[in-house]
């Protein structure tokens, strides 16, 4: 294991897990009860089921900017707009059991109350062997091994931010009936691959998502690392897709090209899912196995 990797917070790189829920704060007290409450979290909370990251607006309340960190892009589209929706804190807690994942955000709550309050909680799953709910494997394009590292992680910055990383969260939400009236051929030209096999089709369309989102056709390559999983609530249900880079560009470079923002060409996915949320989050590395807060004066 590269010593990049083993400061990388563990979830960052490790395969999708069973459950997941994702959360998101505000914050509400003072530049030292966050402080105070982020050192909680650092000593109570396992890394290996807990993925962290600090927003813009938590960095600047407790005196200190990450380079490369700012504001999600919000971009407008005929009909609809891809929204911006920033947070102080978001947390993305893992395990194999929904019951145990529950109690620990329970935990996490308990332990930054009352510097933060939570303002959006999802319960994520693994949907078969990583599929989104249209039947579709996510995640085909990541890349594996040492390369998932360079595209994921920090390093060459300097102590307290490498082994770090960047992450965009969106919760999409699919429109399941304009999704089934679409014939089985649109659906694969929709995505650019075929939901059978997973083979990509050479004859979809320039709005395919797979085209428009090819990690190796952009200069530079914006190759990142998906994470994404599957949530459903309340008779709706859809995507929390979840992106981490050493940087933000990439993310934002296969985004703009989704809107048409290069050629006017917008990505077929619109046609039955759309993004309820966007955010930006640093993810600090670890030190001694803790999260290492020390970019933060912590």
């Amino acid at each position: 294991m590269s010593s990049t990797q083993s400061d990388a917070q563990p979830g960052i790189l490790a395969p999708v897990p069973q459950a997941g829920r994702f959360l998101s704060f505000v914050l509400l007290g003072s530049a030292m009860e966050a402080g105070a409450a982020l050192q909680a979290v650092r000593e109570a909370c396992d890394p290996d089921y807990l993925v962290l990251g600090i927003g813009q607006s938590l960095a600047l309340a407790l005196g200190h900017e990450i380079p490369g960190l700012r504001p999600f892009p919000t971009h407008v589209l005929a009909g609809f707009e891809l929204p911006s929706t920033p947070a102080a804190l978001w947390c993305w807690l893992s395990g194999a059991d929904p019951g145990e994942v529950l109690l620990a955000a329970r935990k996490l709550e308990a332990l930054l109350i009352p510097a933060f309050s939570l303002t959006d909680s999802v319960n994520a799953f693994k949907h078969g062997s990583g599929r989104d709910l249209t039947g579709y494997e996510d995640g085909t394009e990541n890349p594996q091994d040492e390369a998932a590292i360079v595209a994921a992680v920090v390093c060459g910055v300097g102590e307290g931010f490498d082994g770090g990383s960047y992450v965009a969260v969106q919760q999409w939400r699919h429109d399941f009936a304009k999704f089934d009236a679409m014939s089985p051929q649109a659906q694969d030209h929709s995505v650019g691959r075929r939901k059978s096999d997973n083979e990509e089709l050479d004859d979809a369309p320039e709005s395919a998502h797979v085209k428009r989102t090819a990690q190796e056709s952009f200069t530079p390559e914006a190759f990142v690392v998906r994470r994404s999983m599957p949530w459903a609530e309340a008779g709706e249900a859809g995507l929390v897709f979840v992106a981490f880079g050493h940087s933000l560009d990439a993310f934002e470079a296969q985004l703009k090209r989704m809107v048409g923002a290069e050629d006017g060409i917008v990505d077929a996915l619109f046609r039955f899912t759309r993004p309820m949320t966007g955010a930006y989050f640093w993810c600090p590395p670890l030190r001694a196995g803790r999260l290492d807060l020390s970019a933060l004066g912590l």
